[in-house]
């Protein structure tokens, strides 16, 4: 049994002088990141043209006096934009670098 215990704080004590690695980008990786800045500007640009389109479905309904379904789509663009925007941030919280 203390031979276990023994093996255990010796592992603790390998696993406790290993540092901190940083990330690093490998090799060839700026096209991905490219794509990635091009996929991102997309999403913006779909966001606000989700925005406006909302805008001038709410004036339309506020016009003919229909029901009122563009408030939401504005709100779910917006929260979609807030979630595209800080995709970075968020996965680096949950990673936690």
């Amino acid at each position: 049994m203390s031979a276990l215990l023994l093996a255990v704080q010796d592992a603790g004590t390998v696993l406790a002088q290993v540092g901190n690695p940083t990330p690093e980008a490998p090799p060839g990786s700026e096209k991905i990141l490219q794509l990635v800045r091009y996929l991102t500007w997309f999403v913006l640009l779909a966001g606000i043209v989700a925005i406006i389109y909302a805008g001038g479905k709410f004036a339309w309904e506020r016009w003919t006096g229909g029901g009122l379904e563009s408030p939401k789509m504005v709100a779910g663009a917006m929260i979609g934009g807030v979630v595209a925007t800080s995709a970075g941030t968020i996965m680096n919280a949950v990673i936690g670098t």
